[in-house]
């Protein structure tokens, strides 16, 4: 027991007085019956001890030390312990497992690393950490992971709207993201992010469609650009582009291993493609061409087109060039102007159009018994859109229909 002087009126327990002052080493009992007691060490330590029955086996619960925790704070602690292990929980397996839980930005965090692995593109790795950290942990992001609510992630998405809308629609499914990860391992049970919790308002938002130059003035662009004072390698990789009608992504991260010079064939691997699955893209005359030039630049990145850093070209640097000379198109528009110059200035079938694209036709079942790529048919065709770019222009191209 404590000693006489430092105890409360009522004759039991300490005082806040005694546990300031107590400088003598031993245990020091408050008689609450909760079995808390002050350890007072002879190095001059002093903690907050609590001597409990958990499940049948006496335990030593540590309550953290004086004055940082008061006599008021342990007492309330012991307290709630005693309660937890008389109905038969055990509050040192909950103590570990509140310090287990993280908070909402910690979560994101482990999330993020988890995934980065799995997404292709760069951009979509930062996005998803950059978005966060403007939108979501500025709001929630110190609060534990179980304790974040629908409302917190509503309001959070919302004012998101008000100045990026196409962000905020992505925030929700990054959100969702996270707690998945922490239902996963354990730390919340539910998502409040899906959207029956959400409810969100619907927006009347819609799509904008990429700007694409007319067919007739890609040639022009095409020349401009070559007559730019841009790198070189810029210039050829653009242009490569456009005679391939790929996407970016699939031009700026191509590697010399891919090309065959002597089927004239460029093979893009699967995780560079955005369905996921390897496309072969016939090489036209023009296009092999390109390559030769290219050649001279080869550099130990094994790129097709270095930057002059030495590194990958930016999917802005060929968007900037565009439209620093004067031609109002997104880079991915050259692929509009070729899937409409096959439209109106063809007779080429629809699914060799689509092919070349690299996109999927026809239900499931068609996909399943339609293997073939068309790629000699796509040869005749890249070679057609080939020439009528050399040219400016042209008569209709005719497809018989034969290899």
């Amino acid at each position: 027991m404590a000693k006489e002087g430092y105890l409360n009126k009522s004759g039991t327990g300490l005082t806040a007085a005694f546990v300031k002052h107590v400088a003598q080493p031993g245990k020091y009992h408050d008689g609450k019956g909760t079995g808390l007691f002050l350890l007072v060490k002879p190095t001059g330590g002093r903690f907050w001890v609590q001597r409990i029955t958990i499940r049948g086996k006496r335990r030593e619960l540590g309550l953290g030390s004086p004055p940082i925790v008061s006599l008021a704070a342990a007492r309330e602690e012991a307290i709630e312990n005693k309660r937890l292990a008389r109905g038969g929980g055990d509050p040192l397996s909950e103590k570990r497992r509140a310090r287990a839980i993280l908070t909402f930005e910690e979560a994101a965090r482990k999330t993020h690393a988890e995934l980065s692995p799995t997404w292709k593109n760069p951009k979509d790795r930062a996005a998803f950490l950059s978005s966060m950290e403007t939108y979501i942990f500025p709001r929630f992001g110190a609060v534990p992971l179980p304790e974040v609510t629908s409302a917190d992630v509503r309001q959070a998405i919302l004012a998101a709207r008000e100045k990026a809308p196409g962000v905020a629609k992505k925030l929700t499914y990054r959100c969702s993201f996270v707690f998945k990860w922490g239902i996963a391992e354990g730390m919340c049970t539910d998502n409040p992010s899906i959207a029956q919790a959400l409810a969100l308002p619907r927006t009347d938002r819609k799509p904008k469609r990429r700007k694409a130059l007319r067919y007739s003035d890609v040639a022009d662009c095409i020349e401009t650009v070559q007559s730019s004072k841009a790198w070189v390698s810029t210039k050829l990789a653009l242009e490569f582009l456009v005679q391939t009608a790929s996407r970016s992504g699939e031009v700026r991260l191509a590697r010399w291993e891919e090309i065959d010079t002597v089927s004239a064939t460029w093979e893009i691997p699967a995780e560079r493609m955005k369905m996921q699955r390897p496309h072969r893209v016939p090489l036209s005359a023009r296009a092999m061409a390109i390559l030769d030039a290219a050649a001279t630049l080869r550099d130990d990145t094994g790129l097709l087109f270095p930057s002059i850093r030495g590194k990958a070209l930016s999917d802005m640097t060929l968007s900037k060039l565009v439209k620093e000379l004067g031609f109002d198109a997104d880079v991915h528009g050259f692929r509009t102007s070729f899937r409409t110059w096959v439209q109106e200035r063809t007779n080429f079938p629809r699914e060799v159009a689509e092919a070349a694209l690299a996109h999927k036709t026809g239900n499931a079942v068609e996909q399943a018994y339609a293997r073939s790529d068309l790629f000699e048919k796509r040869r005749k065709m890249m070679h057609a859109w080939s020439t009528y770019l050399e040219s400016n222009g042209g008569e209709v191209v005719q497809f018989t229909g034969q290899n």
